[in-house]
């Protein structure tokens, strides 16, 4: 889709000056969500946050800063979110009820394709849609997206194991999100990796689609095999059987790929079974408080830190600008969406990969 494969020839300046306008923006706390049908109350202007679950803080977080920006502006923010992740039939009701009750606005981390349809009708309904994290897709079923650059971030892991791995051979365990439907976040994080790895990729829409062995341009350079891409649902569980499945599979993998937190910690308890913790690197994407703490213990390698706080918080207020003025939210110079940045976070320093540290970014990590 255009607006996470646009930037190709511009991304070491993308990351950059995103990574630098979100930590600019952040005044980030830990906080536990919470997930009433009715955050606020008072308010005239009518916004839903519908998230994908509440069962990854990343998502509760997200509430938690809508719930700030709700309070200071005084919108009538209401709460919902699927049972759990991939959960399209709660989304779709609660853009209903969003339809139903009038509001200006919803803020939706969408749960997959059959949601578009119904984010039609709420546009048609005079409803301003912002996508936070996850674009729609096709990506203009929203009125705007602010989101990290899951390619770019993608990307940044991937340059990072490539140097790291300073010209061994890397047979790679790719550890997705789904397998049963077509979600941006998915396919743009795991072709960014490999990108970043300097692999080729065939369909950047489609994961596992790559040659499954080759030469790695990334760092030193050297051969690779693909043992395989498991889904994980996003799930520290669904993170653990996947990689049981990709070891059961080949026993040799020595670099992971995870879609977010919750599976590489499930990952690293597999490879922890199997005796393979400390010969396998395991990279990821989040940036949570939790996820920064596995990073300073060594269970994750590297991640790549993003913030959705500074996204819901933003939504929130963009809608309630438009009600006021009438002034509509712009993207990023070169993008299609706003790009709220995104840092490397390592204990491990490689050359020619710019990254903080766990100690640094748990100042501005989310969640608990």
């Amino acid at each position: 889709m255009a607006s996470f494969t646009t930037r190709r020839t511009r991304t070491t300046r993308m990351l950059a000056a995103g990574a630098v306008l979100g930590l600019a923006a952040l005044s980030l706390s830990a906080c536990s969500g919470d997930s009433s049908a009715d955050a606020s109350g008072d308010g005239n202007v009518g916004v839903s946050l519908i998230v994908k679950t509440t069962t990854n803080p990343f998502f509760v977080s997200m509430q938690d800063g809508a719930k700030k920006a709700a309070e200071t502006s005084g919108v009538d923010l209401k709460l919902a979110a699927g049972k759990s992740d991939g959960d399209e039939a709660t989304q779709i009701q609660a853009i209903e009820n969003a339809i139903s009750d009038g509001d200006k606005g919803i803020l939706i981390t969408p749960n997959g394709p059959s949601v578009v349809d119904a984010l039609k009708k709420a546009r048609d309904a005079g409803l301003y849609v912002i996508a936070l994290d996850t674009p729609p897709d096709p990506a203009d079923a929203a009125d705007i997206t602010f989101a990290t650059d899951n390619f770019a971030a993608g990307e940044q892991i991937g340059q990072w194991t490539a140097e790291k791995l300073d010209g061994k051979k890397a047979v790679i365990g790719m550890v997705d999100l789904f397998d049963d439907k077509l979600v941006s976040v998915d396919y743009t994080r795991d072709q960014g990796f490999l990108k970043g790895m300097g692999i080729d990729t065939a369909d950047e829409k489609v994961n596992g689609d790559e040659a499954k062995s080759g030469k790695y341009t990334g760092g030193k350079g050297g051969d690779y095999e693909i043992a395989g891409n498991q889904a994980s649902q996003g799930a520290e569980d669904g993170g653990r059987t996947a990689m049981e499945t990709l070891l059961a599979a080949n026993p040799n993998i020595n670099v992971v790929y995870t879609i977010n937190e919750p599976a590489a910690a499930g990952a690293y308890e597999a490879l922890k079974s199997a005796g393979k913790e400390k010969d396998t690197l395991v990279v990821s994407i989040d940036g949570g408080c939790s996820g920064v703490s596995n990073v300073k213990q060594g269970i994750i390698d590297a991640t790549a830190q993003q913030y959705p706080v500074k996204m819901a918080e933003m939504g929130v207020e963009a809608i309630t600008k438009l009600a006021e003025t009438g002034e509509k939210p712009e993207t990023s110079e070169g993008l299609d969406f706003f790009n709220t940045g995104s840092k490397l976070v390592t204990e491990e320093k490689v050359s020619g990969v710019e990254s903080i540290d766990a100690a640094e970014a748990s100042k501005i990590c989310w969640g608990k």
